[in-house]
């Protein structure tokens, strides 16, 4: 079990128009402009976009894996802990962390190709 920084990279640039940027002590990243998910590579974590009852549930489902980051409007983000994920459990939360911030069209494209 574990992630690398390099395979959770692959996964977030296997999604359409994805931007990273650099934020100095982490990575935003961003679909058309708009963030889904920060990368902290000194600690091996990251933060994803979720709705704040999926948040609520992956941490209290399994504590030493998430943590809540923060809330903002009705999505809440998530801290995932590379090291404590598998790879097929990141890919959908990223994916869906994705799905939750793309426009409509970008959104019914990616849809369309799966």
């Amino acid at each position: 079990m574990g992630v690398s920084v390099d395979e959770f990279l692959e996964i977030v640039e296997g999604l359409p128009e994805v931007k990273l940027s650099d934020g100095g002590e982490w990575t935003a990243i961003k679909v058309r402009g708009k963030g889904f998910g920060y990368l902290w590579e000194k600690t091996r974590t990251v933060g994803l976009k979720a709705t704040i009852a999926e948040q609520l549930a992956l941490v209290a489902e399994r504590p030493e894996v998430f943590e809540i980051q923060f809330t903002a409007g009705r999505f809440g983000w998530v801290v995932v802990h590379l090291d404590r994920i598998d790879r097929d459990e990141l890919e959908e939360l990223v994916d869906e962390a994705w799905c939750l911030t793309a426009p409509k069209l970008l959104l019914d494209a990616h849809e369309a190709r799966r």
